[in-house]
């Protein structure tokens, strides 16, 4: 069943356009690795032509990338599914694909004003803790939410983060902070929040892309800098995002300099995964992957 399940799936891929096109690289070894973030399939996956437990293997049989990072909406209710962990696992060994990671998002506030909802919220995010060592991963990605000013989440946030991430530290694991809107897309506060926790175990995730810091309705009313945020966020980087939406004819991203970009990320000495997400509506999510995949490769090159 598990194999015709996955072959299912890649026919439904490639009749669906979903096949990597051919990749140009650069003549030198980029000085990080590349991920797959699971949210860069989130059509295909809310459609139903792709499951949680083929993304893995898409992303290696697909794309050419070995290490995946989850969402935790794509398989909400399987946090505590040993068995479905275990096939999750399995396949993913069969392949040599690493788990990096699972993106935790609807689990409640960690900067919650109220002790008990923050507790809550805290306590809601110990099974991705479990899930995440079961797979393998080294950090669970949280976000740094809650009512008030920026002085009163700042400590209530770093509250609920510092009890999150004792609990993690039993595991081995990392607790990392995405900017994410609101004051997390600003990079001196969530920075400050990052050395406000003070475990070694608690960084971020800092994403080209999310620093909206208002949004009304029609559109994004305060921006942050973004190069800017992320070299801020760099000194507690655990993981990179690699947001991207619409690329020019020569192949750059419109919205990111990403040879500016990856300048600020090699100066902070990281040489860890960065993690493709992409979001944009143009390109099909194959072609939008496929193309942020060859802008960090050649980029890279060059760096």
């Amino acid at each position: 069943m598990n194999r015709r399940e996955l072959i299912k799936s890649l026919s439904i891929l490639s009749i669906t356009g979903l096949v990597a096109p051919s990749i140009t690289f650069g003549s030198k070894a980029p000085f990080f690795k590349i991920s797959l973030a699971e949210w860069s399939l989130h059509r295909t996956l809310q459609s139903g032509k792709m499951t949680n437990l083929n993304f893995p293997i898409v992303a290696k049989q697909e794309f050419g990338i070995s290490a995946v990072e989850y969402v935790n909406s794509f398989f909400k209710d399987k946090a505590q599914d040993a068995s479905y962990l275990k096939e999750l696992l399995s396949r993913c060994n069969g392949e040599g694909i690493k788990n990096l990671l699972i993106m935790c998002d609807g689990e409640g506030s960690l900067g919650d004003p109220d002790q008990s909802l923050r507790t809550k919220a805290v306590e809601n995010h110990f099974r991705w803790l479990e899930a995440a060592a079961h797979l393998g991963c080294h950090s669970i990605r949280v976000n740094a939410a809650g009512k008030g000013s920026k002085e009163e989440i700042s400590k209530t946030a770093a509250d609920g983060l510092y009890k999150l991430s004792e609990r993690a530290g039993q595991m081995k694991l990392n607790v990392i902070v995405e900017n994410h809107g609101g004051y997390s897309s600003i990079g001196s506060w969530l920075s400050n929040v990052i050395a406000q926790v003070n475990l070694p175990n608690c960084g971020t995730l800092p994403d080209f892309g999310n620093f909206c810091v208002k949004w009304e309705s029609n559109g994004c009313a305060e921006e942050y800098d973004r190069y800017l945020g992320v070299e801020e966020l760099m000194p507690y980087a655990k993981a990179v995002s690699a947001k991207s939406y619409d690329f020019d004819a020569n192949g750059n991203c419109i919205e990111t300099d990403y040879l500016k970009m990856l300048q600020i990320i090699k100066k902070s000495d990281y040489t860890g995964y960065i993690g493709i997400e992409y979001e944009g509506s143009r390109l099909s999510e194959k072609e939008g992957i496929a193309a942020t995949l060859n802008l960090l490769n050649n980029v890279g090159s060059q760096l």
